[in-house]
């Protein structure tokens, strides 16, 4: 490999466990990118805060990805803040209103918004979004800026959900399926992959040597921008394909396996 000055990776499915965990490994592994001036870059479909918690004092250090690559932080400065156009959002609630099991959540650079009473959906959420605010009715204006649209759905987003929303294309929105159960509204070109690209640009740094994980579709462009690119082992097949590499699991912290290889660190 060339001298490698970014590593990227998504959170959930790749970087964190099935539990959300970082390995208990990676205190020691950070220590060591930062010795060797390794940029390391978590880039995730949730809200700015529901990433950064996970790291700590370390978090004024590192560059983040977060709303699908709908704003960009790098050390506590922001690089980069998407916003949705506000006269599209009602006419996309009312549609997901009408998909049977499926539930909206707006998510804004304040805080996430939802309009259900449904208990368990709004504990389940609490782990992707670290601040969130119950509304009356989505469909009204809030005084946010509001980078996506996420639909959750507990059969599947990329049947039940996306056959349903993606005629949202026609206004110039990206509509992907960012997870098993998750469906995100986007911006058109606004995605991991040119959040990436802005990021190398502002640092001089380029795909030739940055290292990229992920494990959904929301990732392809991740990866496609990064030489070093790997599918997790319990990647969606599109991403295996996309990707040059593969590392093992989640659930065996195969990010950290790699990194520490290339680190050639016990």
């Amino acid at each position: 490999m060339e001298d490698i000055r970014m590593i990227v990776t998504d959170m959930d499915g790749t970087f964190l466990n099935s539990l959300h965990e970082v390995s208990p490994e990676f205190p020691k592994i950070y220590k060591e990118l930062k010795k060797r001036n390794i940029l390391f870059v978590p880039a995730s479909g949730r809200q700015m805060m529901g990433i950064t918690k996970y790291f700590g004092d370390t978090e004024s250090e590192m560059a983040f990805i977060a709303e699908n690559g709908g704003y960009v932080i790098y050390k506590n400065e922001e690089l980069f803040a998407d916003q949705l156009n506000p006269k599209y959002i009602s006419e996309i609630i009312k549609k997901i209103r009408a998909i049977p099991g499926a539930t909206a959540v707006l998510s804004g650079k304040k805080k996430a918004y939802f309009d259900t009473d449904n208990q368990d959906f709004i504990d389940y959420i609490s782990q992707f979004y670290a601040d969130s605010e119950p509304r009356e009715d989505l469909t009204e204006e809030i005084n946010d800026s509001i980078f996506k649209i996420a639909v959750y759905h507990s059969g599947g987003s990329e049947l039940n959900v996306y056959p349903e929303l993606k005629e949202f294309e026609k206004y110039d929105l990206d509509i992907v399926v960012s997870g098993q159960y998750w469906l995100d509204i986007m911006n058109k070109n606004i995605n991991k992959g040119a959040a990436l690209e802005k990021l190398q640009k502002a640092l001089n740094i380029t795909p030739q040597q940055t290292m990229a994980f992920g494990d959904y579709m929301n990732d392809i462009q991740m990866l496609e921008n990064s030489k070093y690119s790997y599918a997790m082992k319990n990647a969606h097949p599109s991403v295996k394909k996309a990707a040059s590499f593969e590392a093992c699991s989640n659930d065996n912290f195969g990010v950290l396996k790699i990194i520490k290889d290339y680190l050639n660190i016990n």
